[in-house]
């Protein structure tokens, strides 16, 4: 009898591609060049900053301009881009060195991990993908050197720069200000050039690869756009424009806000509305955010970015259909539409799906951490585990202070995160199940 030869999915191959560079990124970090001299770094605080790498979140336990040496910081930094463009892309990129083309299996993970079509050539949105990448990030280093340079020297001016635009498009929250003496980007606060370049970075990392072809392809004509490509653009423009006047109105006394103009609060709470979607930089410090500031924090982190994209959260897209489909049941529409467009309800239950499981983590997680560490707080602990979830990287302070139970569940929700709910739970679901069986119908009592 002749076996059935094993094949892994496009879910399990990406599931597993992303423990395998944060097992690496682990090993590499633990060695003795990773850290810089006076300090001691365990394996679990190890694979935590590989894990929060890799996931591009930016929770820490140590500094990483102190505790790591220029080895160590390099290292993140490659585990940052490489799980910011994919692993796939990085696995496409070997096949075309390589002149072998890629089985349909590996054709589907790489297109499912950048939100990709199935007719899509591999060749056209790998371009796409590397080089609108690499090319944002060189402009946004080459304008950050224009504040750093005169402010840290040559070397130390490139080095911040081209650090920080990295970590800033990919959406990860890693800064190395440590070594200067600084606290993320908070002396930063009211500089236009800083704050707006760091912003543009975040937002084109978060909106995707495929809104970019798509936005490519039709030459800026936006009634050609792709109706993915309308709702990111607009879910993403509504989630920075309100949320910044929202900040503006509840942290106009905030404490960091003192001594501030119009124009410097209002640059603030426009930072304040797009680092959290999902990039973990900040010019004011979480833990004097107001508690409507904070509470919208937290949504704005659970939202996230668009799916194919560096950002993590449940995505815009997946609230966008919540929203859409929530209005049309108040109408008694039996369909979602969308402008001239209908949408499947299979969508709406995949997204309240997606939402559903990742509320569930987040509170489940903090219900656990709570019960571990009762002393960190429930408000704390509930920030860190969103922000974990939404791979975001913004804390309250209280990283370095998680145990063993707490770390290891905060990797649980980064990986979560990034390689995506949908991805581990199809890579652990083999068995197919028969639509062809329909059981009677009934009905529960809703609302």
């Amino acid at each position: 009898m002749k076996r059935r030869k094993f094949r892994l999915s496009p879910w399990q191959m990406l599931a597993i591609g992303y423990l395998i560079v944060i097992l690496i990124g682990s090993v590499l970090l633990i060695l003795p060049p990773a850290t810089a001299e006076g300090e001691s770094t365990s394996y679990l605080n190890s694979l935590f900053t590989s894990v929060s790498a890799t996931c591009v979140t930016g929770l820490v336990k140590y500094d990483t301009g102190v505790h790591w040496t220029l080895y160590g910081q390099i290292v993140i930094l490659i585990l940052v881009q490489i799980g910011g463009l994919g692993f796939m892309s990085f696995v496409s990129v070997l096949f075309q060195m390589f002149g072998k083309g890629m089985g349909m299996y590996s054709r589907n993970a790489f297109l499912t991990s950048m939100g990709g079509s199935s007719l899509a050539s591999i060749r056209t949105l790998l371009k796409r993908v590397f080089i609108g990448t690499f090319s944002c990030e060189i402009v946004g280093a080459a304008l950050l050197t224009i504040r750093f340079i005169p402010l840290y020297g040559v070397g130390n001016g490139i080095y911040f720069s081209v650090f920080h635009s990295v970590t800033a498009f990919c959406n990860a929250g890693f800064d190395v200000m440590g070594i200067v003496g600084g606290s993320s980007l908070a002396e930063f606060c009211t500089d236009p050039l800083v704050v707006l370049v760091i912003s543009a970075l975040i937002i084109l990392g978060g909106l995707g690869f495929c809104v970019w072809g798509d936005v490519i392809d039709c030459r800026f004509h936006y009634r050609k756009f792709k109706l993915n490509t309308r709702v990111v653009l607009w879910t993403t423009f509504s989630l920075i424009v309100i949320p910044t006047i929202l900040f503006m109105v509840f942290e106009w006394n905030n404490p960091s806000y003192i001594g501030y103009n119009f124009g410097n609060k209002l640059l603030a709470s426009f930072f304040n509305a797009v680092t959290p979607r999902t990039a973990g930089f900040y010019t004011t410090d979480p833990a004097t955010l107001s508690a409507s500031g904070y509470l919208l924090t937290l949504i704005l982190m659970f939202i996230g970015g668009a799916s194919g994209s560096t950002a993590g959260g449940i995505k815009v897209g997946t609230i966008a259909v919540v929203i859409m489909g929530m209005i049309s049941v108040f109408r008694s529409d039996k369909a979602i539409n969308i402008g001239r467009k209908r949408l499947d309800n299979s969508l709406l239950q995949q997204a309240l799906a997606v939402m559903s499981a990742c509320l569930i983590l987040v509170l489940v997680a903090t219900m656990i951490i709570c019960a571990v560490q009762p002393e960190l707080g429930f408000s704390a602990v509930l920030f860190e585990c969103i922000s974990g979830m939404g791979t975001v990287g913004l804390s309250t302070g209280i990283t370095a202070e998680l145990g063993t139970v707490s770390s290891i569940i905060i990797m649980i929700l980064m990986y979560f995160g990034r390689a995506g709910i949908l991805t581990v739970v199809y890579a652990l679901n083999r068995r197919k199940s028969d639509h062809n069986v329909k059981y009677p119908l009934d009905t529960l009592l809703i609302g």
